[in-house]
């Protein structure tokens, strides 16, 4: 496992990730003018996930030998545990934990970063096993 992670398709997957979580961010922000928190989280999620399968296909993962479709379906499935896990956190610290601390300023933005960065390695292994096996 210590391998895998310090494996340079990991950093890739990591830069891509990125990537794909700046979109997630930036887009929950703006989908914020229109939307209240939690359907701004899901679907900056689903943005954020399109970006990420299309430059997980095109760099990290090129030796896919998985017809695209497949690995369109296990990345979701994947994702769905990942966004899971994005939203219980980030509705966990900005309506919890965040105020309990007295932390107001910046409450939401903290908490959706937070809440993107939790699923790092559940996805990493996720996809290079079931998504682009």
């Amino acid at each position: 496992m210590i391998q895998a992670l310090a494996s340079r398709q990991f950093l890739l997957f990591l830069l891509v990730g990125g990537v794909a979580a700046l979109v997630n961010f930036l887009s929950r922000i703006g989908y914020s003018h229109w939307l209240s928190f939690t359907p701004a989280i899901v679907l900056a999620y689903l943005t954020g996930m399109v970006t990420a399968f299309v430059l997980s296909r095109l760099f990290v993962f090129k030796q896919s030998t998985r017809p695209l479709h497949h690995s369109a379906f296990y990345f979701v499935l994947v994702n769905l545990l990942a966004v899971l896990q994005t939203w219980v956190v980030s509705t966990l610290l900005a309506f919890h934990l965040l105020p309990w601390l007295g932390v107001d300023v910046l409450r939401l933005e903290i908490a959706h970063a937070v809440g993107v960065a939790v699923p790092v390695f559940s996805s990493y292994f996720g996809h290079k096993y079931l998504s682009f096996r």
